[in-house]
């Protein structure tokens, strides 16, 4: 988890070469809005002029090494400090969907998306509101260790120094929740004497700051950080099916943290503690969702030539609660149905040694290990009480992790480098039990069956470098994920569609492999990927032949489903002041077994549209302003397994400019959806959809070293 030392130069590394990677570099970062000093004497240019040129751009997640981009032998996305600055989206989860890999649930933003429908998914692999991808912040699991979801509205991108995607299998190295790749937030590194803000305001009665400070005392960092965010919202109802219990979808969160550390003798201590808060309401009169979560972290690195050692502890206590509506056919009237409250708590730690035996080999061994226990609470409220009506349901119980990994990364040669891995993985859910609660009082517990299972996953994977300029890689993996707490014990309800759990739910287990080509010349980088992946068994919300227990749809285990295409991506800096990046992903997902709901068989699979592209073009003078302009385009998709609730095809435009004043602070202006697109992003019951065009005016402040 954490990363080992840059590994030395290989011997193709000539002075071409390392231009060549230099201008690499320059293609994938661009122009930064201008931030000065405090006490510069006199304002500086209106914005910053392009980056100076890197050598390598160093990557940690595709190998858990720091390792160059291109002798990573994976497709790996990169968003750096540069463009999460200048976009125009505000929150993690609308930034990461620039990258055309990356889809999240539901299309619709975590400014008003549910918490438990944020899941992620890369290239398509198992859509749904539980992720299929692990999201990592310097090294620790941010999914919700409970549901499996994502809090993105946690990770504010004032601290975030780069994003890294690696859409692949990464069981082999990460274990559970990796199933369809990894996504890391690298966070800002303590810089001494810093500081930057944001204050901002526009539609929807949105107001938004952030804060965030950073010291050194020698070899004591101290960082701290804070973000509120609050907006009345829209109404996500569309029009033709609004009523009177439906309006404006407010939401507000809440976070902040401290993170610190020391360095000195070679190690590296650190620790951080962090908090969160978010309130989201529906739409729709008591229908609403609530957030806390803590959590904390400790760690310690030894740099150790020619090897290292690292150690990281964490945890976290979670509550998240949910109130639903029983809704009028007309939807004039509405009433309470439901009040959930699921408390949650996680341990975890793990220790990872780097060692250089022979020339050319890096060996990465590693043990990790998590705890995570919680239960779902339902008070239900029927319209009728009888002696029999059931008013209460609990379920939960405790799952244990365990798994342990080596790597060889082996440079062969001038052109050619393997990596190979192999993870073993066991995991068991124990003490669950169920409760239920009736209308006369009485109460029925019933344990549920204890399971464990191991999993062994390998991944192989090579770069040849043809050139300094092109280079094919590729890899095969195995990869797996076990039903979260969330699917086995927790039912939910979207809209007036109720989905059960199921507590005989089986992991599920990826077979896939990626072939491609990257291109570096001068000005420009490309790089091309076909996938093919195999799933078997994939949770999925199944729609009931026949209701069960109000259930319409319940998660089951299909039999297999088959992701195939082809990711595209390329960055031009035709001139200095100018980047265009480009990106499309081809995922055709269908289910190619079920032998419990034979009607699924060649269906597509849920949520997942087949052609996801971006566009950017930014501009950046020092003497005038930075612009930027995307363009995000989602195909068709289905709501529903059985393909009857179609979703249509939206292009979305947004679009910022920033401008310098000078002493640190610049102004700036951003719209999102500038065409004003109605779109749908969900039909569960009823159809809802995503955010009309807004705007959005703030000012930024920067104090302390430029990066």
């Amino acid at each position: 988890m954490a990363s080992a030392p840059s590994p030395s130069p290989s011997p193709r590394t000539s002075s071409v070469a390392r231009k060549a990677r230099a201008l690499v570099a320059v293609a994938m970062v661009a122009a930064a809005p201008a931030r000065a000093r405090a006490d510069d004497p006199e304002p500086p240019a209106p914005a910053a002029s392009a980056p100076p040129l890197a050598d390598e751009v160093i990557v940690v997640t595709g190998l858990r090494l720091a390792k160059d981009v291109r002798d990573v032998p994976a497709a790996v996305t990169v968003i750096d400090r540069a463009e999460l600055a200048r976009s125009p989206q505000v929150l993690a989860d609308d930034l990461i969907r620039a990258a055309p890999s990356v889809g999240t649930f539901r299309r619709s933003s975590s400014e008003i998306a549910d918490p438990s429908s944020q899941g992620l998914n890369l290239r398509g692999v198992g859509p749904s509101g539980v992720s299929r991808a692990l999201v990592l912040r310097d090294g620790i699991p941010v999914n919700d260790p409970f549901g499996g979801w994502v809090y993105w509205r946690a990770l504010s991108p004032l601290g975030i120094e780069r994003i890294e995607i690696v859409p692949s299998g990464g069981s082999a190295l990460f274990g559970n929740f990796a199933l369809g790749g990894v996504l890391q937030v690298i966070s800002r590194p303590i810089e001494d004497g810093a500081l930057d803000a944001v204050a901002a305001g526009g539609s929807l009665g949105t107001a938004r700051g952030a804060v965030r400070a950073s010291e050194r005392f020698g070899g004591f960092g101290v960082e701290l950080t804070g973000e509120a965010l609050h907006s009345d919202g829209y109404a996500p109802i569309v029009a033709a099916a609004r009523g009177a219990v439906d309006g404006p979808a407010g939401s507000t969160h809440e976070s902040g943290g401290v993170r610190v550390e020391r360095v000195g003798g070679g190690s590296t201590v650190h620790a951080a503690v962090r908090a969160f808060d978010e309130s989201l309401d529906a739409g729709t009169q008591h229908t609403t969702a609530d957030v806390r979560t803590v959590t904390y972290e400790a760690g310690w690195q030894l740099a150790a030539q020619p090897g290292g050692l690292a150690v990281q502890l964490f945890g976290g206590n979670q509550r998240f609660a949910q109130e639903r509506a029983r809704v009028a056919a007309d939807r004039q009237t509405a009433a309470t149905a439901s009040h959930q409250r699921t408390p949650s708590d996680n341990q975890g730690a793990a220790v990872s040694w780097t060692q250089r035996p022979l020339a050319g080999h890096t060996i990465l061994i590693g043990l990790d290990g998590q705890r995570v226990a919680g239960t779902a609470t339902d008070s239900l409220v029927p319209a009728t009480v009888t002696a029999s009506t059931l008013t209460r349901r609990a379920a939960g119980g405790e799952q244990r992790f365990f798994g342990a990994f080596v790597q060889d990364a082996a440079q062969l040669g001038a052109a050619l480098e393997i990596a190979a891995a192999v993870r073993l993985d066991g995991w068991q859910n124990r003490d669950a039990r169920r409760t239920l609660t009736l209308g006369d009082g009485s109460q029925t517990t019933t344990p549920l069956a204890d399971v464990s299972e191991l999993q062994v996953d390998p991944r192989l994977g090579a770069v040849v470098h043809l050139d300094d300029a092109l280079a094919i890689r590729g890899s095969g993996y195995r990869a797996f994920r076990a039903p979260t707490l969330n699917e086995l014990y927790r039912p939910f309800q979207v809209g007036n569609v109720l989905t059960a759990a199921n507590d005989r739910l089986r992991p599920e287990t990826l077979w896939g492999g990626e072939l491609g080509a990257q291109l570096a010349v001068p000005g420009l980088t490309a790089q091309a990927t076909a996938f093919w992946n195999q799933l078997r068994d994939p949770i999925a919300n199944v729609t009931l032949a026949q209701p069960m227990d109000g259930a319409t749809r319940e998660r089951q285990n299909l039999g297999k489903t088959r992701i195939v295409g082809v990711e595209l991506e390329l960055a031009w800096r035709p001139r200095e002041d100018v980047t265009v990046r480009l990106g499309e992903t081809f995922s055709s997902g269908h289910v190619t077994a079920a032998p419990a709901q034979p009607a699924l068989v060649g269906k597509r699979l849920a949520q997942d549209p087949r052609h996801r592209a971006t566009a950017t073009l930014a501009y950046s003078n020092a003497r005038f302003a930075t612009v930027v302009a995307q363009a995000r385009y989602l195909g068709p998709q289905f709501e529903d397994d059985l393909n009857t609730q179609p979703i249509g095809a939206v292009v979305l435009f947004d679009a910022r400019a920033e401008r310098g004043l000078g002493y640190g602070f610049s102004v700036f202006a951003s719209g999102q959806n500038l065409s004003d697109r109605h779109y749908l992003v969900g039909r569960a019951g009823i159809d809802t959809e995503g955010a009309p065009r807004t705007f959005e005016l703030g000012v930024t402040y920067h104090a302390g070293p430029h990066n």
